[in-house]
């Protein structure tokens, strides 16, 4: 059996990308914590061994397990999530160029998109990731890219994914899919045609809330352009963060089973208690592409984000009143984070931008740790109690809730 042979995705976690023969016997991935290596005649530059290059013993490694897992040719692992995004982007947009995103994204990528991307002379058009009818009339003869996201963050919005890439191929577009929130347990972009799939490595591919990191995987001539852009701007991955991710995305399906089924239970909860105003979880029968979700994904991960009657107030009271989930951004960790994506991951959006999309100042993101979800649902319940939360108000048919 070769590396690339394994039929599940648990097997190809803890065997693919593994050297053979194993240097020295060891079981374990060694650390090379080396800058350079010594030089075997390389003919090109981007051959030479050295860290920045992203090719040493421990990148190398990374690259061929990350692309099995979602079933692509070849693997790159980044500085951080944004290095990956940045410098994907970079690679196939230059001055003049055009691009589309969909409307409602990560902050950072969102900042990036609106600020420094015009400033290189890119500019780009923010699209409805539920209506592919009006993709078309926004394309441009210098259109070169589409960008979405598996799961919106944080509404949890999941776009027609089928139809952009059914899109991207019929205009010639890259397309580029951060897939962080889904996990390539939960869906492999790759696979239903996507050209890149990104990843913040931070979050459940590591799953441990000890590195930073990024990823992009697809074909290798992609890739590939990708790695020469990255060479020059040198957000590389050092050797020790590289061991640590190499680590941790082996146990990444047994986590993303408990991350599953938890988050389902307690967005059932959630929705049914009368301090909740509105929860987002495409795991629920009331989510409005809940029968998408179903079609395209093994799992609905585990982030949800929710919003309380009382607002502001109540969500600042919820995350004082908390015990297990950890007031702090990021996500994807074994630990339960919770946070208000307009004072963290967000703040960098005008508010009115905010609101427009339905991210409200009282807007909760959760991500829901491997804790047992017995004890997560008794401290939720705990913080939310009290004389301050009124009864569940029906919810207004207004922007908010598209």
């Amino acid at each position: 059996m070769t590396k690339r042979e394994y039929k599940h995705i648990e097997t190809k976690l803890i065997h693919s990308g593994e050297p053979a023969p194993r240097i020295l016997g060891a079981v374990s991935m060694p650390i090379f914590q080396s800058a350079m290596f010594e030089t075997l005649g390389e003919k090109n530059y981007n051959n030479v061994r050295y860290i920045r290059l992203n090719n040493t013993p421990n990148s190398q490694a990374l690259h061929e397990k990350l692309a099995a897992l979602e079933g692509a040719e070849d693997a790159l692992v980044t500085a951080s999530g944004m290095a990956a995004i940045s410098t994907t982007l970079l690679a196939f947009l230059s001055k003049g160029d055009h691009f589309l995103a969909q409307d409602c994204l990560y902050g950072g990528t969102h900042d990036f998109v609106t600020r420094d991307l015009e400033e290189f002379g890119i500019s780009y058009d923010f699209i409805n990731g539920n209506d592919p009818a009006s993709w078309e009339k926004k394309v441009r003869p210098n259109t070169k890219a589409i960008y979405v996201e598996t799961m919106t963050n944080p509404l949890l919005q999941v776009a027609d994914h089928k139809s952009v890439v059914e899109f991207a191929k019929s205009n010639d577009l890259v397309s580029i899919i951060d897939n962080t929130f889904a996990s390539p347990i939960n869906f492999r972009p790759v696979e239903l045609g996507f050209d890149l799939s990104l990843h913040s490595g931070t979050k459940y591919l590591n799953g441990h809330s000890d590195i930073v990191a990024g990823a992009v995987i697809g074909s290798s001539e992609l890739v590939e352009k990708v790695k020469h852009r990255l060479n020059h701007l040198g957000g590389s991955l050092d050797p020790h963060a590289c061991f640590l991710l190499h680590r941790g995305v082996k146990t990444l399906a047994l986590r993303m089973r408990q991350h599953n089924e938890s988050a389902l239970k307690i967005a059932r909860f959630l929705e049914q208690n009368p301090a909740v105003e509105r929860v987002n979880y495409p795991g629920l029968e009331s989510h409005p592409q809940h029968a998408r979700a179903r079609e395209l994904f093994d799992g609905f991960s585990g982030m949800m984000s929710f919003e309380l009657v009382g607002g502001q107030e109540a969500a600042n009271r919820f995350l004082k009143s908390v015990t297990i989930p950890i007031a702090a951004p990021s996500l994807g960790g074994v630990e339960s984070l919770v946070t208000i994506p307009a004072t963290t991951s967000h703040v960098g959006m005008s508010r009115e931008d905010r609101l427009r999309l339905g991210i409200s100042d009282g807007l909760i993101r959760f991500s829901v740790g491997i804790e047992s979800t017995e004890d997560l649902i008794d401290d939720l319940a705990q913080a939310m109690e009290g004389p301050s939360n009124a009864p569940r108000r029906e919810l207004m048919q207004d922007s908010r809730l598209h």
